[in-house]
């Protein structure tokens, strides 16, 4: 499918797409029995909202059970700042219904739209909106489907009943800055951990977050383009700086209160809650240096908890979608560092080796427990680079799923598999039962005005994952030696070399503008080993650079690589990463696009920058080796700093002391200050001619006609 515009082109194409997502199936639930799968999805590039779909499994019948247009009566959709600011943390770009819950029982779909709740029954499709305070955020169903929590943003914590019959305040603010039921920032942006409530499994009581900013220091974010709007203030706890104070109670809907007590000043970060049918709430909570942490078991009755694991890493510890969790038989499921691989742990046993590296739990269903993994250290090479697969363990051990599997739920029996192949665009969506003919969930994406073609390779003694893109039609026995830009994130938590085609897809058009382009997974990056990830600590800068180069010479003994007009660019980590290569390594990089760079940790947030640099205070040392603004006096090579001016993640000072050294020690560069945009760039003019700006400034700046 594609809606091809006059004088369209792919930067156009692929910021009015949402990266080609818009019309593409995402966010699956099954339901308890198997039968349905629920699952949102836009009707294209030109109607872009999602709505709410079931799929019959017996029959292969797709029902639309909620449409936005349908339910605000054809009204735009409205946003609060607090919804605004949730989505920016967990990068969501599309429109209409962006999340929904189902009930236990598989009966009552609820969801927010336009800060309103509403309820669909599962069977009939029948949506009603239901009484609430708004604008609201995170609606969540209780297991028996009598009751809908949600949050506000003034703080208060609520719950409505689904029959209509009213709506109540569950727990409130008791002064400015306190808030229940919801994340607070560095739980969303760091930790994974997007929610503030859960319900019990009887319904009749919820655990709910109790969070206070009110310690963490104020930032004022203005928008300088507008100078008669005030500036936004932010809770933004850099680094060495007071986090908010996170506290978990148990609220009855009798009106009980109960606190879950821990030692708050061991272990202050409450990184997740689980509450499976028949057994006692699970939190894993975590000493600040995240080299310790807990899993604790809570006595609903008097909110004590009991330890029944603690974990201890002399770097640091990661924290894992999906984990832990209870299994139906009461055995504790989590992903652990063991014996130099990370693997499944099964109660006491680890049921992985070093051949799989598992990344996730995506789900459970009875015993069986579903997970995502990559290669292992023992079997690295038998995949190609950037390969991820989804598997099964139960009774008869561990079983693959898809090779090639970006994701998948289970619910029932049924198997709902997510899977890409580098050669075709998109991603398949297919639905598995045992005794039935598989099912694919179509995709109403538009097809890329360009064909990705990745060669992957690993790369040097390292053997460090690496994707080569070069121009479309180019002829190595005709044509000349290529410049050469990496296009690198190549830090934690950030796997740019996947078995996939529309990751490619920028790399491939910068290419098309003739480049050879190489994007490299260095150590740091996920997806290999535990020593790989975390080799970089307090060494992230000397690292990260070092790779890209060692990628790049082990590269140019296979591919036609100009090692003479070398370029870099990223974003984020990746324009940090870009930075510091021009600037320690200029006789290999000789220009960069450095985009929303961090450029002092310092100004960073808490939770990522102490686990790879430790406490400001302590080890100012690691700050200052890892500072690019510190090397600001030896660039001799073009730099152009792209930031946006309304980012509350890396906030635009980064940038701004950047140039302010350079500019003090004398060296020219360039600033492309980006008005009203944040850590993203979903504007479509500002998407298209970013890019444009970027191949312009890298072609000349490499004297490329």
């Amino acid at each position: 499918m594609t809606t091809q515009k006059p004088h369209d082109t792919f930067p156009r194409q692929y910021a009015r797409t949402n990266r080609f997502t818009t019309g593409a199936p995402r966010s699956f639930t099954v339901t308890p029995d198997g039968t349905r799968v629920l699952f949102l999805r836009s009707r294209g590039v030109e109607a872009p909202a999602n709505l709410l779909w079931s799929l019959d499994v017996a029959s292969g019948a797709e029902t639309v059970l909620a449409d936005p247009a349908v339910l605000l009566g054809g009204g735009a959709e409205e946003l609060s700042d607090a919804e605004r600011a949730r989505r920016e943390r967990s990068r969501e770009t599309s429109a209409g219904i962006v999340g929904y819950v189902l009930d236990a029982a598989g009966r009552t779909a609820v969801f927010a739209l336009s800060g309103r709740l509403f309820a669909v029954a599962v069977e009939t499709g029948e949506a009603r909106e239901l009484p609430a305070a708004t604008p609201l955020l995170d609606p969540r169903p209780s297991p028996d489907g009598r009751h809908v929590a949600y949050a506000t943003p003034s703080g208060e914590l609520r719950v409505t009943a689904l029959d209509g019959s009213g709506d109540r305040l569950l727990a409130g603010p008791e002064g400015e800055g306190v808030s229940w039921g919801q994340a607070e920032f560095i739980a969303q942006e760091e930790m994974g951990r997007d929610r503030g409530h859960w319900w019990a499994p009887d319904g009749g009581a919820l655990l709910a977050a109790r969070v206070d900013d009110t310690p963490v220091r104020r930032w004022w974010i203005a928008d300088p383009a507008n100078p008669d709007r005030p500036p936004v203030e932010i809770a933004y706890p850099a680094a060495g700086t007071p986090n908010a104070e996170v506290g978990l109670w148990l609220l009855g809907l009798d009106g009980a209160r109960t606190e879950i007590r821990w030692d708050h000043a061991a272990h202050p970060y409450l990184a997740r809650v689980h509450w499976s049918a028949g057994g006692s709430p699970l939190i894993q909570v975590q000493a600040r240096d995240q080299r310790e942490q807990l899993v604790l078991e809570v006595d609903p009755s008097t909110g004590e908890t009991t330890v029944l694991l603690t974990e201890r890493d002399e770097d640091w510890l990661e924290l894992f979608a999906g984990v832990p969790v209870r299994r139906a038989d009461g055995q504790l499921v989590r992903i652990a560092d063991h014996d130099g691989a990370r693997v499944l742990m099964v109660g006491e046993q680890a049921v992985t080796d070093a051949e799989l590296h598992v990344r996730s739990v995506l789900g459970l269903d009875g015993e069986q427990v579903l997970f995502s993994a990559s290669c292992g250290a023992a079997e690295f090479e038998r995949r190609p680079a950037g390969w991820l697969g989804v598997f099964t363990h139960g009774p008869e051990g561990v079983r693959e799923l898809g090779d090639g599997a970006l994701g998948a739920v289970r619910g029932g029996g049924t198997t709902v598999l997510t899977t890409a192949d580098p050669r075709r665009p998109g991603t398949t969506v297919t639905v598995l039962r045992d005794g039935a003919e598989p099912l694919v969930i179509a995709s109403f994406a538009d097809t890329p005005l360009l064909a990705a073609r990745p060669v992957f390779r690993f790369a040097g003694e390292r053997r460090i994952p690496c994707a080569v893109l070069l121009p479309t039609g180019y002829d190595p026995d005709v044509d000349r030696e290529l410049p050469v830009l990496m296009d690198p994130y190549g830090g934690p938590h950030g796997q740019r070399v996947v078995q996939a085609h529309n990751p490619h897809l920028t790399s491939q058009w910068f290419a098309d503008q003739g480049f050879a382009v190489i994007v490299a997974d260095g150590r740091g990056t996920p997806g290999h080993s535990p020593a790989w990830e975390k080799s970089i600590n307090r060494r992230t800068a000397e690292i990260t650079v070092a790779d890209q180069v060692d990628a790049l010479h082990a590269l140019a003994e296979e591919f036609p690589l100009d090692l003479g007009r070398v370029a870099i660019r990223g974003w984020s980590y990746g324009g940090y990463l870009a930075a510091a290569a021009v600037l320690r390594e200029p006789d290999v990089f000789h220009a960069a696009v450095a985009g929303a760079p961090v450029t002092e940790h310092d100004l960073y947030d808490t939770h990522y920058t102490e686990r790879y640099y430790g406490d400001p205070a302590v080890e100012p040392e690691a700050y200052e080796a890892n500072s690019v603004v510190a090397l600001a006096p030896s660039l001799r090579r073009p730099l152009m700093i792209v930031h946006g001016l309304a980012d509350d993640n890396v906030v635009v000072a980064h940038s701004l002391r950047l140039s302010t050294a350079l500019l003090a020690a004398g060296r020219p560069h360039t600033v492309l200050p980006l008005s009203g945009v944040t850590h993203m760039t979903p504007q479509e003019d500002v998407a298209e001619n970013l890019l444009l700006l970027q191949v312009q400034f890298l072609k000349d700046a490499l004297g490329i006609a």
